[in-house]
C-alpha cells in the first residue's frame, strides 16, 4: 500500500528499539517524537493524499511496538507487523553494530534532506538562478537541489561585504572554527520545494542559517520562517 513503512523507515524504528536493549519505548520517549517529526517532514513518500496521521507519534509508537514484539526475548504474543518488520529485526540481531550504523546514515540523509555541500564557483560564472524541485530517485525520493545556487549565494553575500553567518543568530563558523568553518554555512529555501514543487529559485529566496536555527526552523509545523525565528529567539530572551 502507498503508506507502508519502507525498509529504511523500518531500519530507524529497529534501531530505536535496539538502543532500549530490545524492548517497547515509552511513549513519552523523546526519540518517538523526533522519529515522527522525521518520518513526516521527509519525501520518502509523495506528500500529495497522505492521511493526517502519517507517521504520527502514535504510529511511530504501534511500529516500535510491534518490532520489540517479535524479538526472541518477547514473552507475550507477537504482534503481525509489516513485512520488513521480522527481516530487519534478523539483521539487527546477527549484527547489531552494522545495522546501527546504517541507520545512522539513513537518518543523516533525511536529517540534512539533500542539504547543499560547500562548493567553489569562479563569481565570473556565477548562476543567478536554477530550475529545482524535480524529484529524482538516489536513495531516498528527495527534491533535486542546484548546488552552483549555493556557491552564487555566498559569493552575492560576500560582494555585499557581509560575513558568511546566520541570518537569524549571526553565528560565524569561521569565527568559532577558524580555517575548518571557513564558508560554511546551511542554505535553506524560504519557501520549501516541497511546498513549491518545480520552482525557479533565485538568490533571494535562499537564507543563510546555522545548523541550530535551521533545524528549529524545520521543527516547527507549519515551518517558520526567518524572521519568525528571530522573534521567537527575542521573545525567549526577553520575555
Amino acid at each position: 500500500m502507498a503508506w507502508d513503512w519502507t525498509r529504511d523507515e523500518v531500519i530507524l524504528a529497529c534501531d530505536l528499539v535496539s538502543r532500549n536493549e530490545w524492548r517497547e519505548l515509552n511513549r513519552k520517549s523523546p526519540a518517538l517524537e523526533e522519529m515522527s517529526d522525521l518520518l513526516r517532514a521527509a519525501d520518502i513518500h509523495p506528500r500529495a493524499g497522505r492521511p493526517d496521521n502519517f507517521r504520527s507519534l502514535g504510529s511511530v509508537r504501534r511500529k516500535v511496538a510491534d518490532i520489540a514484539s517479535q524479538h526472541p526475548s518477547y514473552t507475550g504474543k507477537p504482534t503481525r507487523g509489516g513485512s520488513h518488520d521480522k527481516p530487519v529485526l534478523l539483521e539487527f540481531i546477527a549484527n547489531t553494530s552494522q545495522m546501527q550504523a546504517e541507520a545512522a546514515r539513513i537518518r543523516e540523509g533525511l536529517i540534512r534532506g539533500g542539504r547543499l555541500l560547500p562548493i567553489e564557483l569562479d563569481v565570473d560564472h556565477a548562476v543567478l538562478e536554477a530550475d529545482e524541485g524535480r524529484e529524482l530517485f538516489v536513495q531516498h525520493l528527495r527534491r533535486e537541489r542546484d548546488r552552483a545556487l549555493r556557491a552564487s549565494k555566498l559569493s552575492a553575500v560576500r560582494a555585499e561585504g557581509r560575513p558568511i553567518a546566520c541570518e537569524v543568530c549571526g553565528f560565524d563558523f569561521a569565527a568559532t572554527y577558524g580555517a575548518l568553518g571557513e564558508g560554511y554555512i546551511e542554505v535553506h529555501h524560504r519557501l520549501p520545494l516541497h511546498a513549491s514543487g518545480p520552482v525557479k529559485t533565485r538568490l533571494e529566496d535562499l537564507a543563510l542559517l546555522c545548523s541550530n536555527c535551521h533545524r528549529m526552523i524545520h521543527r516547527a509545523r507549519p515551518w517558520l520562517r526567518p524572521e519568525e525565528l528571530a522573534k521567537v529567539m527575542s521573545s525567549a530572551h526577553h520575555p
